[in-house]
């Protein structure tokens, strides 16, 4: 048998002849709190599993899965079966299947510290040992025998025996019986969004209730909870109050009532998403917490999370994708529902700014990547799944998704997805069925549109093209469309154009707009004609359509000029996105971008969009700069960064936003000297509280640059002996400018698989410091000469993290794209999830390379 790498053919094949009646599982996790094996915890905990399940064909094979270290017993239709002989470490073998099966399989499975499977977590704080489940794509194998594949839907029942004095959680609701946590059977849902949680969580309830129509009433239980070492943080107050308004907002729209009676929320330690959908019991990253004074964006990012998982108990829960080629039928909807929520329900009101300037970037990114694809994918496997969680999946479905609304109306797509939940409850979907809902309802015929925005792959390019009479007037406006010769799909677009111009106070407002289909590589754009000329022309104003927007001359011209005046937050947030995305082409050099930073992002009044700004600047001058400017526009920069916060608003959020990016880019010696001032508190900026969680952000640069040492690092740990602490002290060892440090901090995430998930992520990114170049060269080399081996001895997720995380992009010459071509032809046949990661980053260093040569050319 070929191992975890579930094919989709085998799930076909599995799927036509199985059909799944429920499951039973048993879970002892007593031994958690165990001393035993290495890291100070048990290896193992019991699962006992019982399957009913049906076959269209007795006499036939098929196997079930299992990722686990041993097997005790395997019973098959009450024939005992040879463990050693039917099981290969992640298959169960069933062979002579009956009409009506039941097998049991009685296991060892191993708790993890990669957060894939059942992840155990020892507070260092406190001692206190946590439980909880995170499996998407299929690592629900690693805690129970079961079929391994969403559309194998079956109603589960969950026992956990746990350590005395703990409380286990499930999907459904759970009761204490004879020492055993007793949870309700679930509805038919996928392996995949099973869950269970264990420990001494500190837990808060509320309660929801809604009244319909037809007069009945819908109550769901509410709960939260983190561990007690962040209760002191945990403002469950405004998760209940989003989470009502969410439910508000699906209830309304949806015609459907929540189907999995209660609504628990986790907040979880070392969570490697951020977040997963489990029906009923919802997990999330605990940094959704928050130590110390964050943005009002923080806030906005987490109520989106909120609600994006909550879209996914009606798309994803409720109807699940048939395999995973359809996985946008579930991401994209709830990445784009979870917007639409979040403007229309709760107080972030601007959301679609965030959208605009933050999401579809990541979107962009990932399209014009060698290993983009289309939105309905081709997934050949369950590596080719995990890696598919990906910006096109969410962002890009999300902003087709808009367009789709535009396309066909809100109503009419509103009203197609009540139908399809309705026809398809509990089920399993493909495109084609929820296309035809929505066909239905519009009236139209969407089969061109699916062909060209979901099952083709790359961005397009919308240009203005202005012509104008002698007296001023615009005689036609066009909109020019482009595609990549790769993907040289013309896509329709429904865009709006906006016209700008400046006010007699000087502000840059908008005076004229029209809808338009583009469709083709030019369109007319009749209803502008006549209008005054504009000093700006905004292709896909209001953001309806996804592309990337370019600009005419004069246009670009007035952006250089004028930025900075643009009033409407949203026009200014997509003008700033397309800057970005010119930076990112070679279009536009690398210093004009951080100019244009310097000049207006003082000036930016959506604190989101400043700190994209921050991370944006941050990027252009690490990868996209010519090497000899870096120096200037690092004390660019970080003089910039110092005189906006000595004038901002004395404890607002921009003051703290611009504290944390002059820690980003400070380097000089006042610079770090103040830093440090504040840190020792012999420095002051009037109304910045230095809690604690800046005060780790300060320390960064303190390290990286020599002035921090390990001692100091350990009287901060002492000063916050907690798992944040613990993570922030890792990066900053890691970030030591030292030969001795970086061998030791490789050494620890490639020689050795003794850290968890969250400290790897901490110590590579404390390793990979822009201003070390020198000292990471030597890994270049040795990057290459490990990377296979990672990825078969290592989780995937692990892999993912130390493949992505330590590529050598700081070693950006053509020495080093040389080197990732030569690999790349020298194994052809290794493993298509890791050529692709080689891929993605081999094209972002060449991307680099040709930004770098705009830089170089450009006229100052």
């Amino acid at each position: 048998m070929p191992g975890e790498n579930l094919s989709r053919d085998e799930a076909r094949e599995r799927a036509a002849l199985l059909s799944v009646d429920g499951y039973e599982v048993f879970l002892d996790v007593r031994s958690a709190v165990g001393d035993s094996g290495s890291g100070g915890g048990a290896r193992t905990f019991r699962s006992v599993t019982t399957i009913r399940f049906r076959c269209a064909e007795p006499g036939a094979a098929s196997f079930a899965d299992l990722v686990a270290p041993s097997v005790t017993a395997v019973s098959l239709n009450g024939r005992d079966l040879d463990p050693g002989a039917v099981f290969d470490g992640t298959r169960v073998l069933l062979e002579d299947l009956a009409a009506e099966n039941e097998l049991v399989v009685d296991a060892q499975c191993a708790y993890s510290r990669t957060g894939e499977g059942l992840h155990r977590f020892v507070d260092p704080e406190d001692g206190e040992v946590y439980l909880y489940t995170q499996y998407e794509p299929a690592d629900s194998r690693r805690v129970f025998a079961n079929f391994e594949q969403p559309d194998l839907k079956a109603p589960f029942r969950f026992e956990v025996r746990a350590p005395e004095g703990w409380v286990a959680w499930s999907n459904g609701l759970g009761e204490l019986v004879d020492g055993v946590w007793r949870f309700a059977e679930t509805k038919p849902i996928s392996t995949y969004i099973t869950a269970i949680l264990a420990g001494p969580y500190h837990y808060v309830t509320d309660s929801y209730s809604r009244t319909f129509a037809d007069g009945t009433t819908l109550d769901i239980p509410l709960g939260a909870m983190c561990r007690k070492g962040l209760a002191p943080y945990f403002d469950s107050d405004d998760v209940f109050l989003v989470t009502k308004q969410g439910l508000d907002f699906f209830h309304d729209h949806f015609d459907y009532p929540y189907p999995f009676g209660k609504y628990d929320q986790a907040f979880v330690p070392e969570y490697n998403l951020g977040a997963m959908e489990n029906p009923g019991l919802v997990t999330f990253r605990e940094e959704f917490i928050f130590r110390g004074k964050v943005t009002q964006a923080a806030y906005e990012r987490r109520t989106n999370v909120i609600l994006h998982e909550m879209a996914h108990m009606w798309f994803g829960d409720l109807v699940t994708m048939e395999w995973w080629d359809d996985l946008w039928l579930k991401e994209s909807f709830a990445d784009f529902m979870g917007a639409s929520s979040l403007v229309e329900a709760t107080r972030f009101t601007n959301g679609w700014v965030t959208f605009a300037n933050n999401r579809k970037s990541w979107a962009y990114r990932a399209d014009q990547l060698p290993s983009t694809h289309p939105i309905t994918a081709d997934i050949r496997d369950l590596e080719d799944a995990k890696l598919n969680f990906d910006g096109i999946t969410y962002a890009k479905g999300a902003s087709v998704l808009k367009q789709l609304v535009a396309y066909v109306g809100r109503d009419a797509f509103l009203e197609g997805a009540r139908r399809y939940f309705k026809r398809h409850a509990y089920g399993n979907t493909r495109l084609g069925d929820l296309l035809s809902a929505l066909e239905e309802t519009s009236g139209r015929d969407l089969a061109s549109w699916s062909r060209a925005w979901l099952q083709t792959a790359g961005v397009n390019s919308l240009t203005p093209q202005v012509l104008l009479s002698a007296d001023g007037l615009i005689t036609e406006l066009a909109v020019l469309q482009e595609a990549a010769e790769s993907h040289p799909e013309l896509r329709p677009h429904r865009v709006a154009v906006g016209l700008y111009r400046r006010s007699p106070e000087g502000a840059l407002e908008r005076y004229a707009r029209a809808e338009v289909d583009v469709d083709g590589p030019r369109t007319v754009v009749g209803e502008l004609a006549g209008s005054d000329a504009p000093e700006l022309v905004l292709v896909n104003d209001d953001d309806l359509t996804y592309c990337k927007i370019r600009f005419d001359e004069g246009s670009l011209d007035t952006l250089r000029a004028q930025l900075g005046d643009l009033t409407d937050p949203l026009a200014r947030a997509l003008c700033w996105s397309a800057l970005w995305n010119l930076t990112r082409d070679g279009l536009m050099p690398a210093r004009d971008f951080v100019d244009l930073v310097l000049r207006f992002a003082g000036r930016e009044s959506d604190i989101g969009v400043l700190q994209m700004l921050h991370a944006w600047a941050g990027s252009a001058l690490t990868h996209y700069a010519a090497p000899d400017w870096r120096a200037t526009g690092e004390r660019l920069l970080a003089e910039g960064a110092l005189k906006e916060l000595r004038l901002a608003e004395p404890g607002s959020q921009h003051q703290l936003t611009w504290a944390r990016f002059l820690a980003v880019v400070a380097s000089n010696e006042a610079d770090l000297q103040l830093l440090q001032g504040l840190l020792e508190g012999t420095a002051k900026i009037d109304g910045l509280d230095v809690d604690q969680e800046l005060r780790w952000a300060l320390l960064e640069p303190l390290t990286s640059h020599g002035v921090a040492d390990e001692k100091t690092l350990a009287a901060e740990l002492a000063r916050d002996d907690t798992a944040s602490g613990k993570r922030h002290q890792v990066r900053c060892l890691a970030a030591r400018p030292s030969a001795a440090v970086k061998a030791q901090a490789w050494a620890q995430v490639v020689e050795s698989d003794s850290l968890s998930n969250a400290l790897v992520e901490a110590t590579i990114s404390g390793f990979v410091q822009g201003s070390q170049r020198e000292l990471l060269a030597p890994y270049a080399e040795r990057y290459f000469a490990v990377i296979e081996r990672i990825w078969a001895d290592r989780s995937i997720q692990i892999g993912m993290d130390v493949v992505r995380g330590l590529f050598p992009s700081l070693q950006d010459s053509p020495g080093t794209l040389a080197a990732t071509d030569e690999w790349l032809a020298d194994r052809a046949d290794a493993a298509p999830a890791l050529r692709r990661l080689v891929l993605e980053a081999r094209d972002d260093l060449a991307r680099a390379l040709r930004a770098q040569a705009c830089d170089v050319t450009a006229v100052r």
